[in-house]
């Protein structure tokens, strides 16, 4: 993997970069569709390339270890070829479901054991075989395996997790650096900055993870239920310790407005399930603010979902119309507001990258963050 850092806002930290990888090149800041199980949730592979111009997606390595299975995976050739999705592909380690998973698993120094969720079998995660896990499910990028604490956190139990994860992204390393990749492409590993919202823990960590001199660096823990204000404190602090010359990548966020924020303090990439899982429950991310399609002032709004839109469902559907689908509960409605909300969420990094470029994001930032926060 190579980064290339291509320009910077003179008034902010934001940059813009190119990130290349064996399944192609990713333009920064970017935004990642989730596709948890190997399919982002309503949308077809060619819509992910040509309506919505996704550059790269997500796949869940916890998920797709349990359903279908690595044996299904590796005999199909990898994730690619399982799915048909010839682009860029970025795993997470299953550290995000060793938080959130809380009344099944269990923690300690040799990894995690846990129950599924869809039999009730039990397993266990180490670093060395989460490493392994991911090499052959054979996402360009993989995560480091780590521990993602909740908020609030008692210090020193954050303090505690950090070293651990420390340890652990260790193992990770090693691991990674004496297993080929299965399929004939190279993979990059991402190390993971913890540490809550504690400032001296951040900047330990961050200076931990930029020791390891990986080609990028990950933050997690944010976006896990604190202030927005406490959000972009930490990650202002992880930014100015990583190093410029490599991709940032800011787990989980998040809102149009955090997007561009967390872009202002110098974030490259960007994953979150907000776009689509709030389509299907009729909330719509729009550039003059945030539409809920259920309330019934759109009964009899016969306009475009957003005017001035290059995605074909909008141009082809009404509000009244996508009201109508997302009461029926009838799949063409999350089907339609998905392609909306990614769309917008592509378009509004790829905004950005050009703002950047001109020299004029930071007025422009500023402007947009007033208007995406309306309720419509």
């Amino acid at each position: 993997m190579k980064f290339n850092l291509t320009a910077k806002d003179p008034l902010s930290k934001a940059r813009a970069g190119e990130i290349t990888t064996a399944h192609g090149t990713i333009q920064t800041p970017i935004f990642m569709p989730v596709g948890t199980a190997g399919t982002v949730k309503a949308v077809h592979q060619h819509e992910l390339e040509n309506d919505i111009k996704a550059q790269i997606i997500l796949g869940n390595t916890y998920h797709l270890y349990l359903r279908p299975g690595l044996d299904t995976l590796e005999k199909a050739g990898g994730l690619h070829k399982f799915n048909g999705w010839d682009g860029p592909i970025l795993t997470d380690s299953g550290g995000y479901q060793v938080y959130s998973l809380t009344e099944v698993r269990k923690i300690k120094e040799e990894g995690v054991t846990f129950r599924s969720h869809i039999d009730g079998s039990k397993h266990l995660f180490t670093p060395e075989n989460v490493m392994d896990t991911q090499r052959t499910i054979g996402a360009d990028i993989i995560m480091a395996f780590d521990e993602c604490t909740p908020y609030p956190c008692e210090y020193h139990y954050a303090r505690r997790s950090i070293e651990m994860t420390h340890r652990w992204l260790k193992r990770c390393c090693e691991r990674f650096d004496h297993k080929a990749p299965k399929y004939g492409y190279d993979q990059t590993l991402f190390p993971i900055v913890q540490g809550s919202v504690y400032k001296d823990l951040r900047v330990k960590s961050a200076e931990t993870i930029a020791s390891f001199e990986r080609e990028g660096n990950a933050i997690g823990g944010l976006s896990v239920g604190e202030p927005a204000e406490e959000m972009y404190a930490m990650t202002e602090i992880v930014c100015d310790i990583l190093p410029e010359q490599k991709p940032r990548y800011l787990m989980g966020v998040g809102t149009p407005v955090n997007i561009l924020e967390n872009i202002a303090l110098g974030i490259d990439m960007f994953d979150c399930v907000m776009p689509t899982r709030n389509a299907r429950n009729g909330m719509l991310f729009t550039k003059d603010g945030i539409i809920n399609i259920k309330n019934e002032k759109w009964k009899n709004d016969f306009s475009p979902i957003e005017a001035n839109s290059d995605l074909l469902a909008d141009k082809a559907y009404t509000k009244a119309y996508l009201r109508h689908l997302i009461h029926s509960g009838e799949m063409l409605g999350a089907q339609i507001a998905t392609l909306h909300n990614l769309h917008f969420y592509l378009w509004l990094v790829g905004e950005a990258r050009n703002k950047i470029i001109a020299g004029e994001f930071y007025s422009w930032k500023n402007a947009m963050v007033n208007r995406l926060s309306q309720r419509l």
